[in-house]
């Protein structure tokens, strides 16, 4: 079987794919990727389907050795990633030889990278997903972060070195962060338990991601948005994207490893389009919330998979000559790309 050795673990480097739906009813957390997105475009890169299980790295990437050809792609926020000490591309497929040794280094920018392989990571399936899911020690390898002498096993599939080369165009793109990111939401379910100030302050205010934010919730620090008197609800479903309101007025919002049930009011939720780019926050970015109504919602949902629906670009030839111009010579390349 085709594995990957595991030279360094990096910060948090964990197995996940798109999560376990379906399961909450049993208090079963869906977990998955924190930028599907970015899964999706690492997956589709080297041929495989789109949720299958990849790696997640976060803020800092492991050192794998291949132990077999094996087609590669790093997606997600910008990482310094190198094949034997020289850099690669990223959202771009690569040809791993045996005893290559890729590294996936600190993120320049965004907080997670995701290294998808063809034929997936074929760690065993728990209740139906490879996703890993920390706080309950389940699926991945082991139900924990990789370390320093794993061996992560590679699915088997037919030959995909012809996708080597292979790569996502500019306005395909996952958005990364910016100095402050808007993150549209829509209002409710429970908005009618807070002032119209405070509705009002979540969408004027301006909020950072707390130190305590994790795979679960990030906890935002910012103007306390506070609910009215005797406002306890009956303990409901979470969804992705929830913004609770503990009696601190301080926001959490309810990401992959969310629990499954809550009792804090929620004044608005996150939209689906824009739960990746939430995902490639870390502690310190600035967030201003923008409420759009459910039919802008879906309209921006369906273009995110319209663009998953795309193909990668492929180079048909290449070709490098010498230019020039006002005394000066460069070395150019061109190619020639096919959508």
């Amino acid at each position: 079987m085709k594995t990957l050795s595991v030279l360094a673990g990096g910060l948090l480097t964990t197995v996940q794919d798109c999560g376990r739906d379906g399961l909450q009813a049993f208090g079963v957390p869906v977990s998955g990727a924190m930028d599907t997105y970015s899964l999706q475009w690492a997956n589709k890169l080297v041929g495989n389907d789109r949720c299958l299980a990849a790696l997640e790295m976060t803020l800092h990437g492991p050192s794998l050795r291949a132990n077999a050809h094996i087609l590669v792609a790093v997606t997600g926020g910008v990482f310094t990633v190198a094949v034997n000490g020289r850099p690669v591309p990223q959202w771009e497929a690569v040809c791993l030889a045996p005893g290559d040794e890729l590294t996936c280094g600190v993120a320049v920018r965004g907080a997670r990278a995701y290294l998808a392989v063809a034929g997936g990571l074929a760690v065993p399936q728990v209740m139906g997903s490879r996703s890993t899911f920390l706080r309950g020690q389940v699926g991945g390898l082991d139900g924990r972060a990789l370390r320093t002498g794993d061996t992560v096993p590679v699915g088997e599939c037919e030959e995909r070195a012809l996708l080597a080369g292979c790569f996502v165009p500019k306005s395909l793109l996952a958005p990364l962060p910016l100095a402050v990111n808007t993150v549209r939401v829509m209002s409710g379910p429970q908005d009618d338990l807070f002032s119209r100030e405070a509705v009002l302050l979540l969408e004027q205010g301006e909020y950072e991601v707390g130190v305590e934010s994790d795979r679960m919730a990030y906890r935002l620090q910012g103007s306390p948005l506070m609910r009215r008197a005797d406002t306890a609800i009956v303990s409901e479903g979470i969804a992705p994207g929830s913004i609770q309101m503990p009696p601190s007025g301080q926001p959490i919002v309810m990401l992959a490893d969310r629990q499954t049930v809550g009792g804090y009011p929620k004044i608005a939720t996150v939209i689906g389009a824009d739960l990746p780019l939430l995902g490639q926050l870390k502690s310190g970015d600035k967030i201003r919330f923008e409420t759009v109504t459910y039919q802008k919602a879906l309209m921006l949902r369906c273009e995110q998979e319209e663009k998953l629906r795309q193909q990668p670009c492929r180079v048909s030839s290449r070709r490098e000559f010498m230019v020039s111009t006002l005394g000066e010579t460069f070395h150019v390349k061109a190619s020639e790309v096919i959508h």
